[in-house]
């Protein structure tokens, strides 16, 4: 079956939401959920319609995954936070980017998928682990968002994108509440990795690339949120270490899958 449509027109459901930056006032309008409901609903529905024709593992796949993921949880931010639908001016674009990249690497031959363990264990580990991915994405758009912020404010320069962006205090705040609620997804998704694991091998860890810099990430994570809430960690410093976590997450999930898909493949 030929999902070529189908894909460019997932690809397409992200431009309005991109392109919301423009707008002269940028607000939590009508306007504004009909770009988000648009994204959100081209990108699901092309997930769902890729995966029940076989559960795929590629590059593309994980790329799309994690469009739609980081679309869910920005979504919740949005509708339960007084300024985190400021992302927006951050967020959109890279989706957009990362969603350019996954029709480009649609056609890259994928590696078979293997486990023995149940299928409900395997599932609630994906889903953890996609989700785990979003939230660091997010908090690293939010540090991202805080950094620029903060330029602005010392240069005395109040650019495009600072004017849309949250506030310092805003920013770092979801910052906080998103590491948290990734070390807490992160913990699940480790516990239930070493389940599916052992069901697949007899054997709780393997200390491959991919669990070391989820581990080390784990790590991370919770030192951050320690030297937060004992001497309140902020600024750039605090940026610098969660961008260092995203890079390892990155590297531990969609990077895997470019090193066999595509190095390794050629």
């Amino acid at each position: 079956m030929d999902f070529t449509l189908l894909k460019i027109t997932a690809l397409l459901s992200l431009i309005p939401a991109s392109v919301l930056t423009f707008r002269r006032t940028p607000q939590k309008d009508m306007v504004f959920w009909s770009a988000v409901a648009v994204a959100l609903f081209g990108t699901i529905v092309w997930v769902y319609i890729r995966q029940s024709a076989g559960w795929h593992t590629g590059l593309s796949t994980a790329l799309w995954l994690t469009v739609a993921s980081c679309l869910i949880v920005y979504v919740v931010i949005a509708l339960f936070t007084d300024d985190g639908w400021r992302l927006t001016a951050i967020l959109f674009p890279y989706l957009l980017i990362l969603g350019i990249l996954a029709v480009v690497w649609s056609q890259v031959p994928e590696q078979p998928f293997v486990g023995n363990a149940p299928l409900a264990w395997i599932g609630t580990h994906i889903a953890v682990s996609v989700a785990t991915y979003a939230m660091i994405t997010l908090a690293a758009v939010a540090a991202l968002a805080a950094t620029l912020q903060e330029r602005a404010i010392k240069s005395k320069k109040r650019t495009r994108v600072s004017q849309l962006l949250p506030s310092v205090a805003g920013s770092e705040g979801l910052l906080v509440r998103l590491l948290i609620a990734s070390e807490v997804v992160l913990a699940i998704g480790l516990i239930t990795g070493m389940a599916t694991l052992y069901m697949t091998t007899g054997q709780f860890l393997i200390f491959d690339h991919k669990t070391t810099l989820t581990m080390l990430v784990f790590v991370i994570v919770g030192v951050i949120l320690f030297i937060h809430f004992r001497s309140g960690i902020r600024g750039r410093f605090a940026t610098r270490i969660v961008l260092l976590a995203y890079l390892l997450l990155t590297l531990g999930y969609p990077g895997v899958k470019f090193v066999t898909d595509i190095l390794l493949a050629s």
